[in-house]
């Protein structure tokens, strides 16, 4: 098995050296050797770091991905909060293509004064039972 400096562990993931310290001192990789002073690590954490980057854009903390790992870094994916934040995102999606449509109207809108168009009242109702959780539709 090739180790990969860690060095070369950044170019082939993208992690900047400085944030793959710092995911070793968090605990979320860990290095098997080191050559001098230079970490070196197993090719797996190719797939770990790619796994912590999908958890990160998810909107998981750190703390929480690192959950997601046994003590031999192997992920152990928890499905079920894995199922809430997909939820979660479509409940965002949902909100971001409310807003979206809101923008498109107020900019194409034909009225003189938006606050008197029936179009513009509704996205204005959809905008706010969002915010408070609600799910009303148009």
């Amino acid at each position: 098995m090739k180790l990969l400096d860690i060095g070369v562990l950044s170019e082939r993931s993208g992690v900047p050296a400085s944030a793959l310290r710092y995911y070793e001192e968090v605990g979320l990789i860990a290095p098997v050797s080191r050559r001098g002073l230079r970490r070196q690590y197993e090719p797996e954490t190719v797939t770990q770091l790619s796994l912590i980057a999908l958890g990160k854009a998810a909107g998981f903390s750190l703390d929480e991905i690192k959950g997601m790992f046994n003590a031999n870094g192997a992920p152990e994916l928890p499905r079920a909060e894995l199922q809430q934040r997909a939820e979660a995102i479509d409940r965002q999606i949902r909100g971001l293509a409310t807003l979206r449509d809101a923008l498109r109207h107020v900019a194409e809108c034909p009225a003189e004064n938006h606050m008197a168009c029936p179009k513009f009242q509704q996205l204005l109702r959809l905008a706010s039972a969002h915010k408070r959780g609600g799910r009303h539709r148009a």
